[in-house]
């Protein structure tokens, strides 16, 4: 680190890579670190990843040219995962040595902890820290020492969560690559429509889908590419910004090349006109989604969603032409051996690939290779996906020359045996819970049970006096800008004797000075998954969990045998399929919009963020008896106002119960 305080940080380029072309490509380009994943545990389960043995070599390289490796465990554990992690980090620890373990689960701090893992600890972008207070806590509790901040922040918000950020502490911030609808850590759309959980790396993308509402079928929810480009330069003078992040580790390439390059050129010499130009056209060369600089400049914010975007990355190069069982194409540049192209959009089951094996001057003509089965229509669009220009493939074979010097190398098993954490032997009698977003009206008949209200700024002030709910939920989400009345709203309900509050992310704890004096619920977007990572709340002053309602029954079933903390369940309610804190300009509000299976869904909107609940209730009430059985003593009702527009379906609203989270 540099420890004079008048010079600037100089951030770290920090490159993608999902295969060993474009880990090579990273090295190639002259990024400072690249972070990969492997075949397990890893938020990007659809790219090609490495095994250890393929990594413990490619990080023998780069760290033979000071270049730094970051391996992603940023996936939810379940149960049956913790033994298969634990020995994971005690081979990546052996004989791999990474600079940094990139996480989401607090499991895998203890797992760390237990293997005596020696490099860092970054906490992703999926564990949602996005308040100030947190900073400080989860350095100090937690040991973490670096953390990626959400791409949904504004300049000014960074800066802010820069401000409170301790010296020893590192803040990771996105400067291009895909952007999700849903907040980071606050999507459930892909699990609720069939288990594949974006938090365990195996999103299928719903919210790329044309979706219908009001006689227009738009991509409502399909976001462009972050792009910050020249808009880096802001980032420099900020003292704890010290890494800036590239997605992409779906991508080839040639894509991880020309943006590491880019942003090298845009930190190093950005004042020189002629070099900033350069740098834009690199990006532009990239093959990624239209770019668009997001939410990053507050006095003028771009919502990334244009309605009719395609769906993944790629160049528009032309349309089909010709017959259909015989295409072609006539492509609007000159494309190169080697160039990969991708017909139709990524979201139609028929897309398919094709390869370039011979120059095609602009305006030639490309015959195009199809099945039977996926045929293109004429007027289908044609993107170039991937490119191998001389240089580049010249790099990566001379890199791969270097890489076959250093010899293969089978790690061993390891015989590391996770330890477990004492089960609970607190006693309490089971009761339901019902929340509600408004307080209920004097003289309304509500269900026998304890009631909670989500806690907000439109709370009626009589509520926070008496502190008449006898439970109080923070939201899933705290922005940079709702952190002071959100800690002010807390001060109130404590001063007036509240002393039940649902978190709904770990780092909430921070509102609390003596979290033991007060009965602090960790909630179910707090997203808890197994037994070591509730050991970890146990820590942090927590009296009890709401487990995470994307399990199944499996899961369900065995967490209270081994948990060191009570255990809650949400057995009915309106659960959404994700938080945003974006809507496309002509999308209605508190209107429903159908998918293309006929599923139907509404945004409402709370505070400055937009819920998307589909419209079935997650409803596990007949499993009561036997959760109760298996120890759990806490159960949730979530009671959302439905609007007048939206009819609720009669449907199972098992979720994950009967096939389990995948």
């Amino acid at each position: 680190m540099n420890k004079d305080p008048t010079k600037l940080i100089i951030p770290s380029i920090l490159a993608p890579a999902g295969n060993k072309a474009s880990f090579l490509a990273a090295l190639a380009a002259g990024a400072d670190a690249v972070y990969c994943g492997l075949k397990q545990f890893s938020a990007r389960m659809e790219a090609p990843n490495f095994t250890l043995e393929e990594l413990r070599r490619l990080t023998h390289l780069a760290h033979d040219k000071g270049i730094k490796v970051y391996v992603t465990l940023n996936s939810l554990l379940k149960p049956e995962d913790l033994d298969g992690a634990g020995r994971l980090i005690d081979q990546l620890n052996r004989w791999v040595e990474p600079d940094a373990l990139i996480i989401q689960d607090l499991a895998l701090v203890q797992l760390a902890r237990q293997t005596g893992f020696t490099g860092e600890l970054h906490l992703s972008t999926l564990a949602n820290l996005s308040f100030p207070m947190a900073l400080k806590l989860v350095h100090k509790n937690l040991g973490v020492d670096h953390v990626v901040l959400p791409r949904e922040l504004d300049i000014d918000e960074i800066k802010t969560l820069a401000q409170a950020c301790p010296k020893s502490l590192g803040l990771e911030v996105f400067v291009h690559g895909a952007l999700c609808y849903g907040v980071s850590g606050r999507c459930y759309w892909s699990s609720f429509l069939g288990g594949k959980s974006g938090l365990r790396g195996r999103c299928v993308q719903p919210c790329r889908r044309n979706y219908a509402q009001s006689g227009q079928r738009r991509r409502f929810f399909s976001c462009q590419d972050l792009s910050l480009d020249v808009l880096v330069k802001i980032l420099l003078p900020i003292p704890n910004v010290r890494t800036w992040k590239i997605e992409g580790r779906k991508k080839g390439p040639h894509y991880v090349f020309c943006t590491v390059k880019a942003y090298r050129m845009l930190r190093d010499q950005g004042q020189d006109p002629q070099i900033k130009k350069m740098a834009v056209d690199l990006l532009a060369q990239a093959m990624g989604r239209t770019g668009t600089h997001y939410r990053f400049l507050p006095q003028r914010p771009q919502v990334p969603v244009d309605g009719n975007s395609q769906t993944a990355s790629g160049r528009f190069v032309g349309k089909i032409m010709g017959l259909r069982h015989k295409p072609y194409l006539v492509p609007r540049e000159s494309l190169f051996p080697g160039d990969v192209l991708r017909l139709g959009f990524e979201d139609e089951s028929w897309h398919t690939i094709n390869k370039v094996n011979r120059y095609i001057p602009p305006k030639g003509h490309f015959n195009i290779k199809v099945s039977p089965r996926s045929s293109p229509m004429k007027g289908t669009p044609v993107f170039l996906v991937d490119r191998r220009e001389k240089n580049l493939e010249e790099s990566l074979s001379r890199l791969d020359r270097e890489l076959s010097q250093i010899l293969e190398f089978k790690v061993p098993d390891s015989t590391f045996n996770t330890g477990r954490p004492k089960k609970s032997k607190k006693k309490s009698l089971p009761f339901d819970l019902y929340v509600y977003r408004r307080p209920v009206r004097p003289g309304r008949r509500t269900p026998a049970g304890e009631s909670g209200l989500w806690l907000s700024d439109d709370v009626p002030a009589e509520m926070i006096r008496s502190a008449a709910p006898r439970w109080w939920w923070l939201p899933p989400v705290i922005w940079p800008g709702a952190e002071r009345s959100i800690k002010s709203l807390v001060d109130h309900i404590l001063k007036k004797g509240g002393r039940n509050f649902v978190l709904n992310a770990p780092w909430q704890v921070a509102f609390f000075e003596l979290p033991k004096s007060v009965n602090l619920w960790a909630g179910p977007f707090c997203n808890l998954t197994n037994t070591l990572a509730i050991s970890i709340l146990e820590s942090l002053g927590f009296s009890g969990v709401i487990i995470s309602p994307e399990l199944g029954s499996q899961d369900y079933l065995l967490m209270p045998r081994q948990s060191p903390l009570p255990l809650g369940i949400v057995i009915l309610g309106n659960w959404p399929l994700c938080v945003s804190r974006i809507v496309f300009k002509d999308f209605k509000i508190d209107e429903p919009f159908t998918s293309p299976k006929g599923e139907q869904a509404w945004v409402k909107k709370y505070g400055s963020d937009f819920w998307i609940y589909p419209n079935w209730n997650l409803d596990i009430r007949d499993k009561k008896a036997s959760l109760q059985v298996a120890g759990y003593t806490l159960f949730v009702h979530l009671i959302e106002p439905v609007p007048r527009s939206v009819k609720l379906k009669e449907r199972p609203g098992l979720w994950n119960w009967n096939i389990n989270l995948l």
